[in-house]
């Protein structure tokens, strides 16, 4: 069984639509090369074709969205309101952008974990954790496991799936599921009576590995979400390296206190 679950941290990258390139400028800028030579030098507002004003990213046309912008996004403003991660929403939820006056972010970061703790594997989503966006364990475990599983049945990839992958809710999601899904407790459900799978409360639990590891990471997202993409990536994989050697120190002390105390039981036996 692997545990997967995302925690939104947002480095930068190119603000045009559908576009993940590295920034040209990671101090104030929104494009990166191909698209700052293109678009650089015009009104950021989307379809507009007007030069921009000096030390602005609009035309004079669009000067009330621009300083619009600039007071919304003033630390005044964000010092009094509440903003919310978007994560776990669909990407159709998502509005299309009526500008480009900042650079986008990355949606969130991606972890696969072993029941231990130790990561599998580890990747940047640009938009959100989609159900066509995960999809070969026995058993995945994922808070929205009956919503993957339908997405599976209706592009036909659960063919491949079906002889070799479960897909399970964890117990903590699955007592917040509705009763009346029959799919969710036919086909997920990490505790079944029929016998048709192993009772997986007690290792499903072990979500938690990944929901622990999100939390530490997300100490660090104050200094991440200003990395340009390469140091990004440098900097997580090594936390994660240094994350799970730490597992596997620990699960090697565990299990010689395990084999200590069976020679201890030996002995007193003899």
């Amino acid at each position: 069984m692997v545990v997967i679950d995302g925690i939104v941290i947002r480095p930068q990258h190119c603000a045009y639509d559908n576009f993940s390139n590295t920034l040209v400028n990671h101090r104030g800028g929104v494009f990166c090369d191909v698209h700052n030579q293109e678009f650089g030098a015009r009104c950021h507002v989307r379809d507009c074709q007007n030069q921009k004003i000096d030390n602005t990213q609009a035309c004079n046309e669009h000067q009330e969205m621009w300083h619009k912008y600039n007071l919304e996004h003033s630390l005044d403003y964000l010092n009094g309101r509440h903003v919310q991660q978007p994560h776990d929403e669909s990407d159709t939820n998502i509005p299309k952008k009526s500008h480009y006056f900042s650079a986008s972010r990355y949606y969130c970061v991606e972890t696969i974990c072993a029941p231990c703790g130790a990561v599998i594997a580890w990747t940047k989503f640009v938009k959100s954790e989609s159900t066509t966006n995960i999809l070969k364990p026995d058993y995945i475990c994922i808070d929205k496991a009956c919503k993957l599983l339908r997405t599976a049945v209706a592009n036909g990839s659960w063919v491949d799936w079906f002889k070799s992958s479960h897909f399970v809710v964890d117990g903590y999601h699955y007592t917040n599921h509705c009763s009346d899904d029959y799919l969710c407790r036919k086909w997920c459900n990490p505790a079944p009576q029929d016998g048709s799978a192993p009772n997986l409360v007690y290792i499903a639990q072990d979500r938690n590995a990944c929901e622990q590891l999100n939390s530490w990471l997300g100490g660090f997202e104050s200094i991440m979400k200003c990395m340009t993409p390469s140091n990004f990536n440098w900097f997580i994989h090594s936390m994660i390296f240094y994350h799970t050697q730490q597992v596997i120190k620990w699960q090697n002390s565990q299990n010689f206190s395990i084999i200590s105390e069976d020679f201890e039981h030996d002995d007193g036996l003899l």
